[in-house]
């Protein structure tokens, strides 16, 4: 068989500091994959997953185990959605959806079954298929196991949970999962009026403050007049150190991501705090504890069942900001580390 195709590479790094521009990207024709080995199945990509923890992959090191740099000149990989056309693997046949954590940016290719490999359950996904990477995959994963390993939330205790990065992949699933478990008042940090007015009227946090135009500190004193029980964390820095200091003795920080941060060179996650931001922790016994959603893998079966019922029962509501084209699939990734999606940043690459 003989079909075009084509592929996104990582055209140059932004460096360790540096902010990533769509020039970081290229996309090149490149062969229709042929001969396909024993074990292995052809899969044409029906959607990317673009994410904050991406950026560590465009520099040479990642400081961080389980992820490896991108290389330059070679096709970039992440979360994604394909369909299987043929495969030499038992498990797999054409016609299914698989998702994995390692698929090309590339239209047509040859990809190897390993870990974090599935197929996609139509019981959950219906024809969304981007929900497997997004409110039914990682972010929605993240969020919920988040908050019952991290978060110590008791319905009807009248509990204050705070998001920053509220309108993005985890924030606007975390939000709503804090009120359907009985949190008694959630309040969104994010950066535009049309975000906080979404995760107002239509997600159903409490309250939402605008960080670019409004001062924080005094809008969270009125909107948390009885401090800050939880505090799911997507971005880090000043915003952070802001509600670290509202927070109420023996509360908790479900330590999210540190988008704030990612364009800066650390050579230790979590990032260190300033000394009096550390020192609140200690004063107040603030538990702030790395969290990796995939320490919990054993928990997963039972949370997409439990995400999808929601979802279904239209008590969690789904946001996505969908950009069109492979060819595209650079320039959403600069968008949403700069705040330009609403909820999870997918890219639609072709139909099944």
């Amino acid at each position: 068989m003989s079909e075009s195709n084509r592929r996104v590479i990582l055209r140059s790094r932004p460096g360790d500091s540096g902010v990533t521009v769509t020039e970081n990207f290229a996309t090149e024709e490149c062969p229709y994959p042929a001969d396909l080995p024993d074990g292995q199945i052809l899969v044409k990509t029906l959607c990317l997953s673009v994410d904050p923890y991406m950026r560590s992959r465009l520099n040479e090191k990642t400081r961080a185990a389980y992820l490896l740099p991108w290389k330059v000149g070679h096709t970039v990989d992440g979360g994604g959605v394909a369909l299987v056309l043929e495969s030499k693997h038992d498990d797999y046949k054409p016609g299914d959806i698989v998702q994995t954590a390692s698929l090309p940016w590339q239209l047509y290719s040859q990809v190897k079954v390993g870990q974090y490999f599935s197929k996609v359950e139509k019981a959950l996904v219906g024809d969304h298929y981007s929900l497997a990477v997004g409110a039914l995959g990682m972010p929605g994963l993240t969020s919920l196991l988040g908050i019952k390993h991290k978060g110590h939330l008791v319905p009807g205790t009248n509990q204050t949970m705070v998001i920053s990065g509220a309108a993005g992949a985890c924030g606007t699933v975390a939000g709503q999962i804090a009120k359907i478990q009985g949190c008694g008042r959630v309040i969104g940090i994010c950066g535009t009026d049309k975000k906080c007015e979404m995760l107002t009227e239509e997600l159903g946090f409490d309250v939402a403050i605008n960080y670019k135009t409004q001062n924080v500190e005094e809008r969270l004193k009125a909107a948390c007049p009885q401090g800050v029980d939880i505090y799911f964390d997507n971005v880090g820095g000043n915003i952070s150190d802001t509600v670290i200091m509202q927070m109420n003795k023996d509360s908790h920080i479900i330590l999210c991501g540190q988008i704030s941060m990612y364009n800066n060179l650390h050579r230790e996650y979590p990032p260190l705090l300033a000394d009096d931001i550390a020192q609140r922790l200690k004063d107040f016994n603030i538990k702030r504890e790395r969290f990796l959603v995939l320490t919990y893998e054993q928990d997963f079966p039972e949370a997409l069942v439990q995400l999808a019922t929601w979802v279904k029962e239209g008590k969690l509501k789904v946001k996505e900001t969908v950009t069109e084209g492979l060819e595209n699939t650079g320039a959403a990734f600069v968008s949403m580390m700069s705040g330009g999606n609403v909820g999870k940043q997918i890219v639609h690459v072709a139909d099944p």
